[in-house]
């Protein structure tokens, strides 16, 4: 006699209150262990791995590949007393076995992991069991040797680069294939030709909208719509400061990491908040007060595959410039992996984003709901620039410039604020040194 238990969608972040369903790592007649990896969610802020609370045999999928699940509905059935279950987790005849503190714990998908679920996966001839009402059919993964194991992100890059993952040799942990694999991989791959439009396809193609893109779509139609946006722009000569980044570049402490532009962009736009603390708040609509924060989570704006992430360095105002370099290099290697937690996508205070690195001048940056205000940094380019000497003459020589875009919520600055919050980032761009004063 088997004693079927139903695992809810657990909330995996912060207030969620649905997940779309990745990829399953399980399917019915599946013996499972406990904190076994069983399926791939992802949500408004990052994507999941969801352990088994259960050791048994799999007996339903509620779901399938691509369904929008909200949070308590039920995910999967487990038998948990039937023959065949994983080694320490058999139990006497008629008991559940429920998760307990540990294993509630692990419910995120950030506690230990095993050889991963492909590894632990076993068969056993299922009776016929009737459709339960709340389930629906699921069609089988193919197998192992047929669907290379990857993460969603990293197939969707193999499919932009043109790259076949089964000739893909996995280097990742449990035998994956890794976002450094695929790369590897094009290398040697030929450009492929653009087909010619098929007609049979139509002339349109929809893709629904959901996980970080229906809730970047959403945060920012409500931030548009709350906040009274002001932005203000400016250029600047920044050839002192990339002058100070080839220093900085050559020492040695900072020989293991990459030291862009932004990092002094990031440096500078900390040490002006300072001076403008209006600037790191919040408004309480309820209280009708203006929250000041004594601390800076700085959100730092990431384009992944799975669309725009801000992820944000928790006490960014605290780091040394050695710090903060280490504190953005993982920020933005975890992003593209798709493998940021919830945590780090919560509690931000004030934003930047680098629209430079796609090439752009400058634009209008939405604030992200709940902050004060966000810096748009623009592309590091030569440009003409007019130099006065000490004797007051002109000359045009090449130097290196940028544009920087500040939008703030009215609310919270005023003009006289937020213009000296730019002002000030600019200055400590043009000559750094005056960040010692």
């Amino acid at each position: 006699m088997t004693s079927p238990q139903q695992f809810l969608l657990p909330d995996v972040g912060e207030g969620l209150t649905e997940a779309e369903i990745l990829a399953w790592s399980v399917r019915p007649g599946d013996v499972v262990e406990v904190n076994q990896i069983i399926v791939e969610v992802e949500t408004a802020k990052a994507a999941v791995e969801l352990p088994s609370p259960y050791a048994g045999v799999v007996s339903a999928l509620h779901a399938e590949v691509g369904d929008l699940l909200p949070v308590g509905r039920p995910l999967i059935t487990i038998d948990t007393d039937a023959p065949g279950e994983a080694a320490g987790g058999a139990s006497d005849a008629g008991a559940v076995r429920q998760p307990d503190a540990e294993q509630a714990a692990l419910l995120v998908g950030y506690g230990p992991q095993g050889a991963g679920a492909a590894g632990r996966r076993r068969r056993r001839p299922a009776p016929a069991q009737p459709q339960r009402a709340d389930s629906v059919e699921v069609s089988a993964p193919e197998p192992a040797a047929a669907r290379p194991a990857a993460k969603p992100p990293v197939r969707k890059l193999a499919k932009d680069l043109g790259v076949d993952l089964t000739t893909v040799a996995p280097t990742g942990p449990g035998n994956t294939i890794t976002r450094e694999d695929v790369h590897e991989a094009a290398r040697g791959v030929t450009p492929r030709t653009v087909p010619a439009p098929d007609a049979s396809r139509g002339s349109e193609t929809r893709i629904p909208i959901r996980g970080v893109r229906r809730h970047t779509a959403a945060a920012m139609v409500a931030s548009a719509f709350t906040a009274p946006h002001v932005t203000e722009f400016i250029t600047v000569d920044v050839t002192a400061t990339m002058r100070l980044r080839e220093l900085v570049a050559g020492r040695r402490e900072f020989r293991d990491l990459r030291v862009t532009p932004l990092l002094f962009f990031t440096r500078a736009f900390l040490i002006a908040l300072a001076k403008t603390p209006e600037a790191n708040s919040s408004w309480d609509e309820a209280a009708q007060e203006i929250v000041l924060k004594h601390y800076v989570n700085l959100g730092v704006a990431a384009a992944t595959d799975r669309g725009l992430v801000v992820p944000n360095i928790k006490g960014a105002d605290r780091m040394s410039l050695h710090e903060l370099a280490r504190a953005l290099a993982d920020l933005t290697a975890t992003a593209r992996a798709g493998r940021t937690s919830p945590q780090d996508m919560t509690g931000g205070t004030v934003t930047l984003t680098n629209v430079g690195v796609f090439g752009i001048d400058t634009g209008t940056p939405i604030l992200n709901p709940g902050e004060a205000a966000i810096l748009a940094v623009g592309a590091v380019r030569r440009m003409p620039w007019v130099v006065r000497d000490d004797d007051g003459n002109e000359r045009v020589e090449p130097r290196w410039g940028t544009q920087l875009a500040l939008s703030f919520d009215h609310r919270l600055m005023d003009g006289r604020q937020g213009s000296e919050l730019l002002a000030n980032t600019a200055q400590i761009l043009r000559e750094p040194g005056l960040a010692m004063l």
